[in-house]
């Protein structure tokens, strides 16, 4: 299974889909499934919304646009960082958005608010150490289908977006 999963992300490197220092392919979340993770987080014009492995920035994007709230998105991928920052730019929110070339376990994601998730299990059950230190209480996590393993969600919500289900979790810092 470990030489699959090696062969793959060798693969994906190849086609350009993956950063070769990325530890998960790039999957777009579609437009309806970044608002209803919005929504669930119940994002507003105070917060500031952190999207870890933020891809094309979309999800950032929308949180300024339609919230109102500040952003941060971080990107291992230089093209997709450009190309989140073009789209700012474009769409006049780029003096509340910004996107970082990082890996998100090299940034400290304190000043966050909301922090946004669609990775994988395996690096949501790494990470939930440093956001439960380093997020403040009341902090809102999102996760695209991946949980956090025994942490349980406060809450859990199944929507339909094109041909196929999507299981959102949100967690609430305490």
């Amino acid at each position: 299974m470990a030489r699959i999963a090696r062969w793959l992300a060798t693969a994906l490197v190849a086609m350009g889909c993956m950063h070769p220092q990325s530890e998960v392919a790039y999957v777009q979340t579609p437009d309806d499934v970044a608002l209803h993770m919005l929504r669930l987080a119940e994002v507003g014009p105070a917060d500031q919304v952190w999207d870890l492995g933020s891809g094309d920035g979309r999800i950032v994007l929308l949180a300024a646009r339609q919230f109102g709230a500040r952003g941060v998105g971080v990107e291992i991928e230089p093209r997709l960082v450009s190309e989140s920052r073009d789209s700012a730019r474009k769409l006049k929110v780029d003096d509340r958005v910004e996107f970082l070339q990082k890996s998100f376990f090299d940034v400290d994601v304190s000043p966050a608010t909301v922090v946004m998730l669609y990775l994988g299990q395996d690096l949501n059950l790494r990470l939930r150490p440093k956001l439960q230190r380093e997020l403040r209480k009341g902090s809102r996590i999102v996760s695209n289908e991946f949980d956090m393993g025994e942490w349980a969600p406060d809450k859990t919500v199944i929507i339909r977006s094109r041909e196929r289900m999507y299981r959102l979790m949100l967690w609430t810092v305490r």
